[in-house]
């Protein structure tokens, strides 16, 4: 389903290396999010646990590291057909709507005939490459959060909600390219080794331990 160069290379001294990086870090900083909520999700939820501020760099980190992948020779399964140094070049915008359990429930039924409320939902964009060569920005999709699962599910595991929405965003967006841990184990294992070294960089600890 992917492909992936783990060969190191030395990228000290490098000046074609450091040219790749800064253009990487020009177009991760183009990325834009989108926040909205069902009316049933208050302004102190979204203020606490899903403002912008703190979400943005995760999403950011998310691109740059899938980015330096890319570079390496991952395909990503929803982009495979889309030349990799056109996608380096595109900004990429997110949409991120908070939900509560009742229409969360209604939507992953909707979505995968499952009747209860899960976690996160993912919605691809799912363009034709041929629009998305057209399009300035390259729309990722929409991520759906279930705020009361993402409370219930960080005391479960003792972490902090803070802790659980910054896994769950990077897992999302990772769907959004087509990854997906439910077709084996091989690919449950590349995905969770790209989550944990993500979450590595944002300091966060590994959430599979």
């Amino acid at each position: 389903m992917s492909q992936s160069n783990d060969e190191h290379h030395d990228t000290h001294n490098d000046p074609h290396n450091e040219t790749d990086a800064a253009i990487i870090s020009n177009n991760v900083s183009l990325a834009a999010l989108d926040i909205s909520a069902t009316d049933s999700i208050d302004d102190e939820i979204l203020d606490t646990f899903y403002h912008r501020e703190h979400l943005l760099p995760v999403m950011r980190a998310t691109l740059e590291y899938v980015n330096a992948r890319v570079n390496s020779g991952l395909i990503l399964p929803y982009f495979e057909d889309i030349d990799a140094e056109l996608w380096q070049e595109k900004s990429k915008a997110l949409d991120l709507y908070i939900t509560d359990s009742i229409e969360g429930r209604a939507l992953n039924l909707e979505a995968r005939g499952k009747d209860y409320a899960t976690n996160i939902l993912s919605y691809p964009s799912d363009l034709p490459i041929a629009v998305i060569e057209l399009m300035p920005t390259l729309p990722l999709g929409e991520l759906i959060v279930c705020h009361e699962v993402m409370v219930r599910e960080a005391k479960e595991q003792d972490k902090t909600v803070a802790q659980h929405i910054s896994h769950l965003l990077i897992h999302g967006i990772l769907h959004l390219l087509g990854f997906d841990h439910e077709l084996g184990q091989a690919e449950q294992d590349e995905m969770e080794s790209f989550e944990i070294d993500i979450l590595a960089r944002l300091n966060l600890a590994n959430p599979y331990v």
